[in-house]
């Protein structure tokens, strides 16, 4: 079962990374959704580094 989570958590983290290079790459980007972003996939890579 933990496989799976470590996958959904894997996903939700390559999701995350999508989203915020498509930010940056944005003529003007949103520093604070940029922020916000960085701080989601920190706390799902350390989710991941739990399991």
């Amino acid at each position: 079962m933990e496989t799976s989570h470590v996958s959904a958590l894997q996903a939700k983290h390559d999701g995350l990374d999508r989203r915020l290079k498509d930010e940056m790459s944005r003529p003007a980007p949103d520093m604070v959704r940029i922020q916000f972003l960085k701080k989601q996939k920190l706390k799902i890579k350390e989710e991941i580094a739990l399991h």
